[in-house]
């Protein structure tokens, strides 16, 4: 592994080259934090895609690009004066040390827990109102329904135990079906919210990531799908003119994979 300082030398490189492609790049020279705001989504996004593979040698490669889009933003900021890339490092530095009075100071805890419950006590007294003003409002509802969660628990406002959650999963789960029995739509789509609301708060006292446990199943299910289609190629034929009982055996053969 480098040293702190090939380290420092690294990210010195990057700062250099950031500036002179802002100076003599067309392209770079015409971003703006706007034009740049949709490509840092994909890239964390491509992020994410890496780490659920557990491609080591990608996450390198995809932090290297989210780390440029950093750079992008603090270089902006500089040339309007309003931060560079310094302050944007102090400024999580002097987070990080108010954040942890248990290593930065004299307060005691006993475990994770106390850590986040304490952390969301502090932003509370750094003057928000809410401990849901800190959820972007863009987050895919999934994410944002975990972190709702997350949030709330932080300060004490949680179930005591995984039964209980089970049990009102299965309570939203009668009351949508009595909607559905109704057919009314409208109803049907609030009892579906809620159901799925309880299933991710069912998946943290399970202690599972729910945006990861469905992509985990997305690809699994992508996967035996293209089985599907390779083998009917195979055999010279199109999905739409197999019967259902002809594409479960080669579905259940993906399974077996």
């Amino acid at each position: 592994m480098n040293s702190r300082k090939d380290q420092l030398k690294a990210l010195d490189r990057l700062l250099t080259i950031m500036d002179e492609l802002r100076e003599q790049c067309p392209w770079d020279k015409k971003q703006t934090m706007q034009s740049l705001r949709h490509l840092t989504i994909e890239e964390t996004y491509e992020l994410g895609d890496a780490i659920l593979d557990n491609d080591l040698d990608e996450v390198k490669k995809e932090l290297g690009d989210v780390l440029l889009h950093i750079v992008f933003y603090s270089k902006i900021g500089s040339e309007t004066k309003d931060f560079d890339i310094a302050d944007v490092a102090n400024s999580i530095c002097d987070k990080l040390i108010d954040r942890h009075p248990h290593i930065y100071g004299d307060v005691k805890v006993e475990n994770e827990e106390d850590v986040k419950r304490n952390w969301e006590n502090l932003k509370l007294k750094e003057g928000k109102t809410s401990v849901l003003e800190g959820v972007p409002k863009s987050l895919p509802a999934l994410v944002k329904a975990s972190r709702i969660q997350d949030k709330v628990s932080g300060v004490g406002f949680d179930w005591e135990e995984p039964q209980q959650v089970f049990e009102k999963l299965k309570e939203e789960l009668e009351e949508l079906q009595h909607e559905v029995t109704e057919d009314n739509q409208d109803l049907i789509e609030a009892e579906f919210g809620d159901v799925l609301f309880s299933m991710i708060n069912y998946a943290r006292f399970l202690k599972v990531n729910p945006e990861n446990a469905l992509e985990r199943t997305n690809k699994k299910f992508i996967k035996r799908f293209q089985y599907l289609e390779q083998k009917a190629k195979q055999q010279g034929k199109a999905l739409a003119d197999m019967t259902l009982t002809e594409m479960d055996v080669y579905w259940n053969e993906a399974k077996m994979l």
